[in-house]
Order: structure tokens, then C-alpha cells, then sequence
């Protein structure tokens, strides 16, 4: 999925229109909590800045209905600011007098933000007429926001249809994604290991059906196991489970063989509570009153064998409750396996992206993706309109 990066444009004197994902946290009085994903968007804008371009940057945040003052990206150009050290200019508007006015009067090296693209309603229906009023302003089209690659908003599809024969191209953020996210696992190194946690089944079984067809060994961990569990007939105590989903985890083990690696045994408390008691049963032997938190240690001795041996690793999703200990034993075992393979370790986004952190094992794995649900449409296989646009 080769695609010409911001790398490959002559900015020099042109206006640049870059998609960002500047949709970050917040306190209740707007300053920033975490300005990783402002930080990770640098490398792009400093190319396009260091060769006498013109930047427009758009992005949302949250999920405003209409112009909703708490969601401002006033303060993410603040933080940019502080972290070019330079100036940033702030449109008060996306496609209003302010935008257009700031736009027209921005020089060589000059960056301005618009206001947050969700305060249109164009943005979230696609408009065409929206986004020929962005396209309209800039020479050259950049995406370089992943966590949205995998959505149909007019920043991200229309405004490049409408850009016509101008360059459209990726940041270097969605390059890097394109390429472990969709080049590495089209030919993977073997042993290609995966391993999915997370709470539900359902959330997860086009991800777990697809790398099934692609993949050697597919371990699970977290609160689905249990609905594996109930599946093979197992107890699990007040476990969380899937009824639903039983049929669909029995069709999958039936499919899979032995491709599919369940838990061998569970860390289970009585309350949730890292000082609830503490017990740990064979896989498929939760008691009444209990409730599965975590793979046991035997779950997490055979998983990290099994990963330090691949050449291909990618993980989406945590083996139990991590943020809590002692239930972050075995997503930690896991977590420092992929740390010590020799192969190319991909950890897809959201939760895993939040443990590898925590763990502070980020610098030792190959790629922490950026976009947990743009990650997870790309591990099921899914095509991106977004991306395929681009030049």
C-alpha cells in the first residue's frame, strides 16, 4: 500500500491543508493532560515548516453536537506553540471569515489551526460543499491522522476528493502505520504470533477471524477468555461473560484447532479490588463468588514462551485488569515478552498501547500504533477510504 509522504512534495511557497489528530485529553478547565498525540504529529509539521511551507492544520476533539466551548482546540494550539517554539495562529472558525482571513495571510513557515471541525456539521456528515471550502484553501492535502483513518468525515474523505488533481499525500505518522499496520501483516516474518484481550468477544471477533487466516498462533487473554471458557463448558464463577456469544467462541474454537491458545489457568478475586482475597484456579475451575482478573502464572509462563519465539508479533488488547495489581501480572509478563523478542512487535493501539506505557516498555517494541479503533478496523482486514485516495 505504497503512498507518497509529505516527504515527497515541494512545499516551498504552497499551503499545505494537514489532517492532525489533535483529539486529546483534558481536565475540567481545558488544559491538556496528555499532549502525546500533538507530539507525534511534530515530525510532519516541522517538514513542511523547515521547507518555507504554508500550514493549515484541522482536527476535532470530542464529540460536540455544535459549537460546545469546552471543546475548543484553543489550548492544542497553545501546546503546539510551546513545543515549535514559535507562533501558532488561531482560527476561531473552520471555514468562516477568521479562517479564510488567517489563511490568506499566513508566510513561509507560517502555521495556523482552525477551529474545531466537529463545530460544522459538515464534518461529521460528509459534506461536500464543506470540504471544497477547506480544499479550496491549501495547494497540497496531507493526512497524518490515523485515529480517524478509518471514518468517512469530510476531512478526511471529501476534502481529498475535492483537493482534484493536487497532491494528496500521508504524514509521516500514517505512513509508519501503513506500514506495520497493513504492509508487515500482508508478508509476515514466521513464527506470527497474535495475541487479543479485552473484555468482549464481540468487539473482537472479526480481528480474531481474520488473524486466524493469517497467523500461526492467536493467544487470548482478558475477560473474554471466560466466554471461550463457558464455551468449552468450563465454570466461571461471576466471571464476566458473553452468553450470547457462546455459539459464535464455540464456532471459532471449532474452526481454529489448535491455532487458537486459551488460559491454562486464572488469577481470580472475590471483589474488585487489588486487596480482594486472592486465588487461582485452573483454567475453566472459577468458584462460585469468584470472578476471573487475569491469566494465571502458568497462562502467562506458556504465552511469553510462545512469544519470545515469534518473528511477527502483534497485540490488541490486555490479559486482565492491568491498571490494578496484583491483576497486572499478566499482561506485565506479556508485555516484557514482546519487549524481548528479536522479532517485529506491533502493538495495536488503546488498551495495549496504555499498558506498554504504563510498563514503560514503549522504546523496546517496534510500533505503538496511534489509533486503537483505526488499529482494530485495520487488523480486521477492513480498507480505508481515507487511505486509498491518497496519491
Amino acid at each position: 500500500m505504497a503512498k507518497k509522504s509529505i516527504a515527497d512534495v515541494d512545499v516551498r511557497g504552497k499551503t499545505v491543508l494537514m489532517r492532525v489528530d489533535f483529539n486529546v485529553p483534558q481536565d475540567d478547565s481545558g488544559a491538556i493532560t496528555d499532549d502525546r498525540r500533538i507530539r507525534m504529529a511534530l515530525p510532519s509539521i516541522e517538514s513542511v515548516l523547515a521547507r518555507g511551507g504554508k500550514l493549515i492544520l484541522m482536527s476535532h476533539l470530542g464529540q460536540p453536537k455544535t459549537v460546545e466551548p469546552a471543546f475548543t482546540l484553543k489550548p492544542a494550539a497553545e501546546c503546539l506553540s510551546k513545543l515549535l517554539n514559535k507562533p501558532v495562529a488561531f482560527a476561531i472558525d473552520t471555514v468562516g471569515p477568521d479562517a479564510k482571513s488567517k489563511s490568506a495571510a499566513l508566510v513561509e513557515g507560517g502555521v495556523l489551526l482552525l477551529e474545531n471541525l466537529r463545530f460544522n456539521s459538515g464534518e461529521k456528515k460528509g459534506d461536500a460543499e464543506f470540504a471544497g471550502q477547506l480544499a479550496s484553501m491549501a495547494d497540497i492535502y496531507c493526512n497524518d491522522a490515523f485515529g480517524t483513518c478509518h471514518r468517512t468525515d469530510a476531512s478526511m474523505v471529501a476534502v481529498p476528493k475535492a483537493m482534484g488533481a493536487k497532491p494528496k499525500v500521508t504524514g509521516f505518522l500514517v505512513a509508519r502505520e501503513i506500514q506495520y499496520l497493513s504492509d508487515t501483516l500482508s508478508a509476515p516474518k514466521r513464527p506470527f504470533v497474535a495475541i487479543v484481550g479485552g473484555k468482549k468477544v464481540s468487539d473482537k471477533i472479526n480481528v480474531i477471524n481474520n488473524l486466524l487466516n493469517i497467523c500461526d498462533s492467536v493467544l487470548i487473554g482478558g475477560a473474554m477468555a471466560y466466554t471461550f471458557s463457558l464455551a468449552e463448558g468450563g465454570k466461571v464463577g461471576n466471571s464476566f461473560v458473553e452468553k450470547d456469544k457462546v455459539d459464535l467462541a464455540k464456532e471459532l474454537i471449532a474452526k481454529a484447532g489448535k491455532k487458537l491458545v486459551l488460559p491454562i489457568d486464572t488469577h481470580c478475586g472475590d471483589a474488585f479490588s487489588g486487596d480482594c482475597n486472592k486465588l487461582v484456579v485452573k483454567g475453566g475451575e472459577v468458584p462460585d463468588g469468584w470472578e476471573g482478573f487475569d491469566i494465571g502464572p502458568e497462562t502467562a509462563k506458556q504465552y511469553s514462551e510462545i512469544v519470545r519465539n515469534a518473528m511477527t508479533i502483534v497485540w490488541n488488547g490486555p490479559m486482565g485488569v492491568f491498571e490494578m495489581p496484583p491483576f497486572d501480572a499478566g499482561t506485565r509478563a506479556v508485555a516484557e515478552a514482546v519487549a524481548q523478542s528479536k522479532g517485529t512487535s506491533i502493538i495495536g493501539g488503546g488498551d495495549s498501547a496504555a499498558a506498554i506505557e504504563q510498563f514503560g516498555l514503549a522504546d523496546q517494541v517496534t510500533h505503538v500504533s496511534t489509533g486503537g479503533g483505526a488499529s482494530l478496523a485495520m487488523l480486521e482486514g477492513q480498507k480505508f477510504e481515507a487511505v486509498e485516495l491518497l496519491d
